[in-house]
C-alpha cells in the first residue's frame, strides 16, 4: 500500500505535467507502450504471452473501454481543478461501485450501505457546490471519471475469479493502446525533451500501481487496505498545496470527510474477503 499511495501521488504531479504540454491521448498511449516494456519482465514469469490467454475477451473489452474513458477524464480533471478536489470526489468511486454491484452482481443493499450512498453524495455536493451558473467543469468530469472507475471495479471483481493480476494489467495495457492509438496519431505533438521523464513516471507509476493494490489485497482483508488509500486524501491536499501553492477550503475538507466517513460505513459491515490464489 506504501507503493501505492506514492504512485498515485507521483503520477497526479507527473499527468497534470505531461498534459500540460501534451494531449491526454498522446500521453495515454505512450503509457500503455512504455507499460507494455515494463510489464514483460512479469508476463515472462507468468508463462510468456502464451500464458496471457484468457477465455473472457470481451469481459477485457468493455473493462478497458469504459476504465480508458474515467482515466481520459481523470487525466484532464487534474489540470483543471486543484488537486485535493480532483481525489476527494474520486474517493466516490466505492460508493458508486457498492451501488453497482447490487445491480450487476446480486450484491445486497443493507443499511450501512445506504447511509454510506448518503454520506458520499452529501459529500460531493458541498465539495462541487452547484450554483446557478452550474457546475465547474472540471468538478463535473472528475465525477463522471469516478463513476466510470467504479463500473471498471466491477468487472475487475469478476475477472479475478479466473484471471491473475497480471493477466488483467496486460490485457489493460494491449486493449487500451489500441483504443488510445488512432486519437493519439491525430493530436500528436512533437515531445519536448523534459517531458520524458514525466511521462516515464506515469507509465511506471500507472502500469505497477493497480498491481500493488492487488498484491496488498493478498497479504490483508479490504477492511485494513482500503482504508489505508484513503491517506490519498490529505497527502494529496498536501502535494498540491507543497507544488502548486493551492489553497485547500474549508468545503473541500467537509465534503472529503463526508465522502471518507462514507466509506467507512460501506467497510464497516462488509463480507468477509475471500483470498485469491493470483500469480504474482
Amino acid at each position: 500500500m506504501a507503493g501505492w499511495l506514492t504512485a498515485m501521488l507521483t503520477m497526479a504531479v507527473a499527468g497534470r505535467e505531461a498534459v500540460s504540454q501534451i494531449g491526454a491521448f498522446q500521453v495515454m498511449e505512450l503509457r500503455a507502450i512504455i507499460g507494455m516494456f515494463l510489464l514483460y519482465p512479469l508476463v515472462r514469469i507468468n508463462g510468456g504471452f502464451a500464458g496471457m490467454k484468457t477465455a473472457h475477451p470481451w469481459r477485457h473489452i468493455w473493462r478497458n473501454t469504459v476504465h480508458y474513458g474515467a482515466q481520459f477524464g481523470w487525466l484532464v480533471a487534474i489540470t483543471m481543478i486543484p488537486l485535493a478536489q480532483v481525489i476527494s470526489i474520486e474517493f466516490t468511486m466505492p460508493i458508486w461501485t457498492a451501488l453497482l454491484a447490487v445491480f450487476f452482481l446480486g450484491e445486497k443493499m443493507n443499511s450501512w450501505k445506504i447511509a454510506a450512498v448518503v454520506l458520499g453524495l452529501v459529500g460531493v455536493w458541498i465539495i462541487v457546490r452547484p450554483s446557478a451558473d452550474g457546475v465547474e467543469p472540471g468538478q463535473l468530469i472528475s465525477l463522471v471519471a469516478a463513476v466510470g472507475f467504479s463500473i471498471s471495479v466491477i468487472f475487475v471483481k469478476a475477472l479475478t475469479r479466473t484471471e491473475s493480476v497480471v493477466r488483467i494489467i496486460f490485457w489493460m495495457l494491449v486493449i487500451q493502446g489500441i483504443i488510445g492509438l488512432i486519437p493519439a496519431l491525430l493530436f500528436w505533438q512533437p515531445i519536448p525533451n523534459n517531458l520524458w521523464g514525466w511521462i516515464l513516471l506515469v507509465s511506471i507509476c500507472g502500469t505497477f500501481s493497480h498491481y500493488c493494490m492487488a498484491r496488498a489485497m493478498t497479504f490483508a482483508d479490504a477492511t485494513i487496505v482500503v482504508p489505508m488509500d484513503f491517506l490519498r486524501v490529505p497527502l494529496t491536499a498536501l502535494v498540491g498545496w507543497l507544488v502548486y501553492s493551492e489553497a485547500i477550503d474549508v468545503y473541500t475538507v467537509i465534503g472529503a470527510a463526508l465522502i471518507l466517513c462514507g466509506n467507512l460505513l460501506n467497510l464497516r459491515k462488509s463480507a468477509p474477503r475471500v483470498k485469491q490464489q493470483a500469480q504474482i
